[in-house]
């Protein structure tokens, strides 16, 4: 009862204090070569990033975070696919960006803007994001974006939290005209990788992201049969479903 309670709490506060409203912009949509690049040398098929090397590549990093700086997507320019690229590529790099400026921890959660407090000053609250004079932390991207205008459950396995338990960080950049091979592919590879770690006919153990963002996945369906949908295994609707212990170590 307590974990649930402190799920709906995370949930209701992350989702009450990032809400963002849409931006008035004339952009166009931009190239993520410089990323792509930097992704293929430094993020390896194991799930381990290179931060050192990321590092070395800074310059390179901080021109395509610039890029993004200058460039707000908009409904009249940009397609929802370029959008939805784009902002998983913008909450990746700032993410790559954040741990580099604090580099070397041993976690994400290691970083926060004040004093550690549960769901408060976290490293996702930290307002270092600026986009075309708009200023935003993870938290804005995550839930006030991705989550608030596009209806795509599997960006869940598209962002990196810069730690072991979440999905990998692909190592080729988001791009419109490949987007839905890859939210597939990691989809899949998530899910009957590290999303479950055991299926019985009676039980089930699975991420804690199922239950963090359990909402998204029941829009349209019940979760079982959201992971059925890519689970090589058949998962019975009625099993005991249970949530293994997140590894917040940093990816490395």
């Amino acid at each position: 009862m307590k974990q649930l309670f402190l799920v709906i709490l995370t949930s209701l506060l992350a989702l009450s204090s990032c809400k963002v409203d849409k931006v008035q912009s004339n952009s166009k949509p931009i190239s993520h070569k410089t990323w792509d690049g930097l992704l293929k040398r430094h993020a390896k098929p194991d799930g381990k990033v290179d931060y050192k090397g990321f590092a070395k590549d800074e310059p390179l990093l901080n021109q395509y975070l610039t890029l993004i700086s200058q460039n707000h997507p908009n409904d009249a320019n940009w397609s929802e696919a370029q959008q939805l690229a784009y902002w998983i590529n913008a909450y990746n790099a700032f993410t790559v960006k954040l741990i580099l400026d604090n580099y070397p921890i041993k976690s994400i959660k290691d970083i926060t803007k004040g004093p550690s407090i549960p769901f408060i000053n976290s490293p996702w609250d930290i307002k270092f994001i600026e986009i075309e004079n708009q200023t935003y932390d993870l938290n804005n991207i995550e839930h006030g974006i991705l989550r608030q205008h596009f209806n795509e459950p599997r960006i869940h396995f598209a962002i990196n939290c810069a730690s072991v338990g979440c999905p990998r960080l692909l190592n080729e950049a988001y791009k419109a005209e490949t987007l839905e091979s890859q939210l597939q592919k990691m989809t899949i590879e998530f899910i009957n990788g590290k999303g479950i770690t055991e299926i019985r006919d009676d039980y089930i153990q699975i991420s804690l992201i199922f239950s963090w963002f359990g909402s998204d996945f029941k829009k349209e369906t019940t979760l079982i049969e959201f992971l059925n949908k890519y689970s090589h295994t058949k998962i019975n609707e009625n099993v005991n479903v249970d949530f293994f212990s997140y590894d917040w170590h940093l990816n490395e």
